[in-house]
């Protein structure tokens, strides 16, 4: 692509979390014979993909927390989509906000055909493995989505990390990504608008402090090594027993992820990494639901879809249920006298 073209893009959000759609993607990462975990690599190398998601997630056609994605081929064709997720600092391995807007997405343009009331299932190629997305309609709406993600596990409990708010001791877990989760009571905060500019700066600092730690490498595939966020919760009220058995966590959470961004949804990848910790202190089992609120008041709705083994790990197969939402179309062009272009990022 060069800087005189258009991008065209098609915006939804999932939970208040954006998720800009560019259904023509650079040509570097939609070449045959590649899985979606090797496009994911050549996104990184190629100045031609990461100058366009630059320009779709800098300001002024963006901002510090953008988030979106390059439609690409499947792995093969028991897939419906590949998908590589990026935000400001980067290409991430997974996305559980953007696998729920892409579901929703694919059955309301029509690319996977649904039936006006049912479950229509929208199988996803992403960089961490496949996952599904099974889109609910009633009466020809969208009601809901429900994402099913790789298989998610423990990595390490009781990490020690130092923050500017004294050392704290984080649990680590894989949900497609890798994160840190802590109580936020422990850093003297809150999950509140208000707090985020203190968790920001905590998150950074955890992040950076587990930069080389062993428990956030992935034991068979180094590309999806490394602590990608970290996760601050906080119980809302105690579980509560539901009418159908089972009993429901009410916990909510904000997620610092990348360098600093924030992500407005309860995170589809985080929450799938806080069901595997929940399981394997038995606080969650099948049958359960873990209502997951985030910083703006959005709600996902987990439970274990099933229990398996991830490279000799006892592991979960989290279910992650959202609604999405479409919000426009975008087609954003490049002025060739801009000496701003792709844009800038102020924090």
């Amino acid at each position: 692509m060069t800087n005189t073209e258009t991008v065209e893009t098609i915006d939804w959000h999932t939970g208040g979390e954006p998720f800009r759609i560019v259904p023509d993607s650079p040509a570097a990462v939609t070449g045959e014979g590649l899985t979606v975990a090797e496009r994911r690599i050549v996104a990184m190398d190629s100045d031609d993909a990461q100058w366009v998601r630059a320009l779709l997630c800098n300001e002024p056609r963006g901002h510090a927390d953008m988030y979106g994605c390059f439609l690409v081929p499947p792995d093969d064709t028991e897939a419906h989509l590949g998908v590589l997720f990026w935000h400001k600092d980067g290409f991430s391995t997974a996305c559980g906000h953007g696998t729920i807007a892409l579901g929703a997405w694919a059955v309301a343009s029509g690319r996977v055909p649904a039936p006006a009331d049912g479950v229509t299932d929208v199988v996803v190629d992403v960089p961490s493995g496949r996952v599904t997305a099974s889109v609910r309609t009633k009466a020809g709406v969208i009601e809901d989505v429900t994402f099913t993600n790789v298989p998610s596990y423990v990595c390490a409990r009781n990490v020690p990390i130092s923050t500017s708010r004294g050392t704290v001791t984080v649990d680590i877990a894989f949900g497609g990504a890798v994160y840190a989760v802590l109580p936020v009571s422990a850093i003297g905060l809150r999950v509140r608008p208000e707090d985020i500019a203190s968790l920001i700066a905590v998150g950074r600092e955890i992040r950076h402090g587990l930069s080389s730690a062993d428990a956030t490498e992935h034991p068979s595939d180094a590309r999806l090594s490394g602590l990608y966020g970290t996760i601050f919760t906080e119980e809302v009220r105690p579980p509560v027993i539901l009418a159908e058995g089972g009993r429901r966590l009410h916990h909510r959470n904000l997620t610092v992820f990348a360098d600093g961004e924030v992500d407005r949804s309860p995170c589809g990848s985080g929450t799938s990494a806080r069901v595997a910790l929940l399981a394997d202190a038995g606080e969650l089992h099948p049958g359960d639901e873990l209502r997951h609120e985030s910083v703006v008041g959005s709600i996902f709705s987990a439970r274990i879809a099933g229990r398996t083994t991830a490279h000799g790990i006892q592991a979960v197969v989290p279910a992650v249920t959202g609604t999405a939402h479409a919000i426009g179309t975008c087609r954003f062009t490049v002025d060739c006298r801009d000496a701003l272009v792709p844009g800038f990022v102020l924090r």
